[in-house]
């Protein structure tokens, strides 16, 4: 984890988490300077606000913002909680986020190809395999959730799917609301006839994972 301290605000960087989305790099290169020995986190090089709103950007949770003077912090937890399906990549989940038992962060990007190998996030791999999956599910017959916030707990099954319980929204790559649930469990194989949730084909192709 590195803590960059500026006079403003203050950046934490967790190179565990990041899947290199470059949503930082292309959006203020001035910050985070790409391709450089030495220092390559600057949160003096842009106001304040604009460096927080790239906290809030990072689909993976691998960046954190908070401002020095009054603590405000881009760990936030939102007004509803949604899984993102992305298009030939992960889930990206945000919440009040309780995944394996490690709380206290609100973005996270999950694995749905199978080959990471950073499980349960995703750590890129999905590129090299050429994973193919769409980012559009398939609506699905849903009723209006009492609550849209709360904690979500993520649980990996071993050798099986994610394990999700919570208020939850799945919302497709292009923002369209799919499907509402309280419990439910997603593929996390990368074989599923019926992505993103599970259909039992970890079983047959024999998948490992903790």
């Amino acid at each position: 984890m590195e803590k960059i301290v500026g006079k403003e605000v203050t950046i934490h960087f967790d190179g565990s988490r990041c899947i290199h989305s470059r949503n930082c790099v292309l959006s203020r290169p001035d910050v985070f300077v790409p391709n450089v020995k030495g220092e390559w986190i600057h949160p003096d090089a842009a106001p304040a606000d604009v460096v927080m709103h790239l906290g809030y950007n990072c689909p993976s949770g691998a960046i954190r913002v908070t401002r020095n003077s009054d603590n405000a912090d881009t760990d936030t937890p939102p007004i509803v909680n949604t899984v993102r399906v992305r298009e030939n990549g992960p889930l990206a989940i945000e919440g009040e986020l309780d995944i394996a038992g490690a709380t206290g962060s609100v973005r996270a990007t999950l694995c749905r190809c199978g080959q990471s190998k950073n499980k349960p996030y995703c750590d890129g791999s999905h590129h090299a395999a050429g994973f193919e999956a769409s980012g559009e599910p398939s609506v699905q017959e849903f009723q209006t959730l009492e609550s849209r916030d709360g904690v979500v707990k993520v649980k990996p099954l071993p050798n099986g799917p994610l394990n999700i319980e919570g208020n939850l929204e799945v919302v497709s790559g292009t923002g369209a609301t799919t499907n509402k649930v309280t419990k439910t469990f997603l593929c996390r194989c990368g074989h599923s006839k019926n992505k993103p949730y599970c259909d039992g084909s970890h079983a047959k192709v024999g998948f490992e994972a903790p």
